[in-house]
Parts: C-alpha cells; structure tokens; sequence
C-alpha cells in the first residue's frame, strides 16, 4: 500500500524543479549578480562604499555602450570583433575634429560627436554589407575590419596621440549628476534606447526573428539583409559614441586604445555584463575568455530549458 506522504512529496519535488529551471531561465544571471555581489562586499569592507560604487559605475560605462550596439549585432546570430579598433578610428578622427582652428568649443565637440558616430556607422556599414550580401560569416569580415580600422587609426596619427582638448571636453570626463558619473547616465540612456528600438518597434522585433528564424523572416516578404545592415551600422555607431566618451575619460584619442574590448562587449551581452577588477592585465585576459566559455555554456544551457519548457 503506498504511503500517501510519498505521493504528496514526489509532485513537490518536481514543482521545485520546475521553479527552479524557471528561475535559472529568467532570472539567473541576476542572481548570479547579487551573488557577486554579496561575496565581495564580504570580501572588502570597501566595496559597498559610495566612492567604489561610483567608480565601478564610471568603469563599465564605456562596456555598457559597447554592449548596447554588440546587442543587436548579436541577436541577428552576428558578431563584431572589430568594435575596440573602430573605436580608435573613431577616436582619433574626432579628436582631429575637435583641435580644427576656427571652430567654437560647443560646435567643435558636437561636430567631433557626428564624425566620431559616422565613422562608426560606415565600419558598420561595411561589416553588414559585406556580410549579408556575399554570405560571408561576420566572424570573418570584422576580424578584418579589425586590421583595417588599426591601421586606418595609426596611418591617421602616423602612431601619434592626439590631446589637449577643451577643458569643457576634458571635464564631462568627471563630471557627476546627483551623485552618478554623467558618462554613465549616458550609457544608461542607450541602453534605454536600445531597449525601446528591440522591444517597441517593428525593427526590433524583426531582429529577434531573424535570430530565431531567419528562412521564415525572408519567406514571411521582408528584407533580412537590410535589417542585418542596419544592426552593424547601429553597432558601429555605438561605437563612436563610446569612443567621445572614451576620450573624454582619458583626455586623449590614441590609435592603440580599444584593444580587448570587443571581448569584453561580447561577454557584456552573453552573460548580461560582469566587471573584472583589481586583477593584473594577463589574469584579466585569463579571466575574459573563461568568461565567454562560460557564457556559452550558460547560454546553451539557458536554451534547453526554455525549449524544454515549451
């Protein structure tokens, strides 16, 4: 005769599993953050302290735009390994645009801002033509534009830095709006832009399903290739954004900055963002690529349950 209790107790146990997988599959990434953060705070009395906060929220700032572009790109099944040399490109040009003699403070930066986001723009561009209209991966195309916006930054300076500029320039840098650096409030604003454009507007809808079915997008009478365009060019205009805010952090356009950071963007949008700090240059590497390994898997994972859910 069987226990009443058993019976009562095996429905139990597969509820929690369920709410479990549940969990992992909406939340998980969260919880993993809370988990963070929670073991470093115990780890360092200082973590948890407005001026750390602050500085964290200044560091990742240039990530979070990076990622916000990288997001799009990624979700078409793309990649773009080319963002951290654009944005040198993108530095350097708007750091040319702002030394031009003649030109007021106020139009200076905004002109630097659109050749900076231009720039970043027609990579894209490039990157999404080549890619959609010859099939050819965007894994390979962006490792080449890789090299070509590296060398296009330092035939640009022969090599050279470019600096002194405005003192307005220099200080939005540093600047701070209720307590919050302002480069982040910049970032967060993109990120609710992209937000907006993936989840309330015809576009972004289209760039889910192209990422999920993109037979069925073609065959349903829309252009995949346009929209696959369009997600690199809003991915290397990001990039020029990031790259004025970069500068503005720095006080400088150099032609070697952004090396790694397409690695970090990628992470960024896979695993919803993670922060790697007080660690040497090499463990930092280290710690990147397992990152993105990990992401991977997690991502995989995150994908089985869903389609086991459904």
């Amino acid at each position: 005769m069987s226990n009443p209790s058993n019976s009562l107790a095996a429905p139990s146990r597969t509820s929690l599993r369920h709410r479990t997988r549940a969990v992992l599959r909406e939340a998980g990434i969260g919880v993993a953050l809370v988990a963070l953060v929670g073991v470093f705070a115990m780890l360092s009395p200082i973590f948890l302290t407005p001026t750390n906060i602050t500085n964290i929220f200044t560091q990742i700032s240039i990530n979070v735009i990076l990622a916000v572009g990288m997001t799009f790109v990624i979700l078409i099944g793309g990649i773009d390994l080319s963002v951290g040399s654009v944005m040198a490109f993108c530095a350097v040009v708007a750091g040319t645009v702002l030394k031009l003699e003649g030109l007021a403070v106020g139009p200076a930066i905004a002109l630097a801002l659109l050749a900076s986001v231009a720039v970043g723009a027609v990579c894209g561009l490039a990157n999404g033509a080549i890619s959609a209209y010859w099939a050819i991966p965007s894994f390979i195309v962006t490792l080449g534009m890789l090299n070509i916006a590296r060398g296009a930054a330092l035939q640009w300076t022969q090599a050279r830095s470019i600096y002194e500029f405005p003192d307005a320039f220099n200080d939005f840098g540093s600047a701070t709006v209720l307590g919050l650096p302002a480069i982040f409030l910049v970032a967060l604003a993109l990120v609710a832009v992209g937000w907006f454009v993936l989840n309330r507007t015809v576009f972004g809808r289209l760039v889910y399903a192209i990422g999920n079915n993109e037979e069925a997008v073609r065959l349903a009478g829309h252009n995949v290739r346009a929209v696959k365009i369009a997600a690199f060019v809003i991915c290397g205009a990001a990039v020029g954004v990031g790259a004025v805010i970069y500068m503005t952090r720095l006080t400088i356009a150099s032609p070697i900055s952004g090396i790694g950071f397409e690695l970090n963007a990628i992470a960024a949008v896979i695993i919803g963002g993670m922060i790697l700090i007080g660690m040497s240059d090499f463990l930092r590497q280290m710690v990147t690529g397992f990152v993105i390994i990990l992401a991977v898997v997690l991502d995989v994972y995150r994908a089985r349950l869903t389609r086991a859910a459904d």
